[in-house]
């Protein structure tokens, strides 16, 4: 089974980036704590951009990637973020080079 990446973009209610970040935060330690197949989340912010967010994420499989997106941490984050997202859009992806290693 190839790992799962989940590349997205948010756009941000003017002057909510910082909780929306804030909630993003509490959501990736709940993640990563409580979902085995969640192996990675960060989030990032275009330079000098307060209306756009990007969210990557990383899941041991399709599998995993399901049980997070029907998990109770997305429905809380959804429920604490209401009114903060503008827009949010996604693409699922598959990593064709899952063999490699690195030292």
């Amino acid at each position: 089974m190839a790992k799962v990446a989940l590349i997205g973009t948010i756009d941000v209610t003017p002057g909510r980036k910082a909780q929306l970040v804030a909630a993003f935060r509490s959501h990736m330690q709940r993640c990563l704590k409580d979902e085995p197949g969640t192996m990675q989340m960060e989030i990032l912010a275009p330079h000098g951009d307060d209306t756009k967010l990007l969210v990557y994420e990383v899941y041991q499989d399709n599998a995993a990637f399901e049980l997070h997106r029907i998990g109770p941490s997305l429905s809380q984050w959804r429920a604490e973020t209401a009114g903060m997202v503008v827009k949010f859009s996604a693409t699922r992806y598959e990593f064709v080079n899952d063999d490699r290693t690195f030292p």
